[in-house]
């Protein structure tokens, strides 16, 4: 039988292909998130994985690639959460309005970190050539899902039958991602930002009957 100083040293084990990509993917979520995609770093992505910049670029081919597929996956996150809240959480189209433009909930949203980073920061990326489709695409994901949203008030009552539920959708989201310029400018900003949200539901409330 071998001594302990004859054993072979322990191999380190490879991660099958896909979880190796699964594991890069949520690592440059977390770097897109703190730091945005022009100051977020490969090398922070690998490093948060344990590999080199060449393991990444294997997987995903171009900074810009990785970016786009860490915005389909949030997308697709952040559509699922809206999903879960509306049937979860909140019992009307009406309420889960009200939640997603709480200003606490919107001020959480765009904390360094969180998913509401990555769109505001998609959003001034649109000219990027190799950026614009996949960030157009991933805004409108989360607007569509919002007019899905709003659609699904309207049919039970929660909802001004005559609004546009796509027009609508697209003013829910400007608010929601306007909210840092609100709050760099607007004076008094406690009180007025509640008076925007109040506003903005009000105006899709259903007129009562008898009125």
């Amino acid at each position: 039988m071998p001594s302990v100083d004859e054993t072979e040293p322990v191999k380190r084990t490879r991660l099958p292909a896909e979880q190796r990509r699964e594991s890069i993917l949520q690592a440059a979520i977390e770097v897109f998130a703190l730091s945005g995609y022009r100051a977020g770093k490969v090398s922070d992505v690998a490093a948060r994985v344990g590999v080199s910049e060449p393991v990444v670029f294997q997987n995903f081919g171009s900074k810009s690639a990785l970016f786009a597929a860490v915005l389909d996956r949030v997308a697709g996150d952040m559509s699922e959460e809206f999903h879960t809240l509306a049937h979860d959480h909140h019992g009307s189209a009406a309420q889960m309005l009200a939640h997603l433009l709480d200003p606490v909930h919107i001020q959480r949203m765009h904390a360094p970190g969180a998913h509401g980073a990555l769109f505001a920061d998609a959003a001034t990326l649109t000219a990027e050539p190799d950026l614009s489709e996949h960030a157009k695409h991933a805004i409108r994901a989360i607007a569509d899902h919002l007019a899905d949203l709003i659609r699904g008030g309207q049919e039970a009552g929660d909802v001004r039958p005559d609004v546009d539920p796509a027009a609508a959708a697209w003013l829910v989201l400007s608010l929601m991602s306007s909210q840092p310029f609100r709050t760099a400018a607007m004076p008094g900003k406690g009180n007025l930002e509640d008076g925007v949200t109040a506003l903005l539901l009000r105006a899709l409330a259903p007129t009562p009957i008898g009125s």
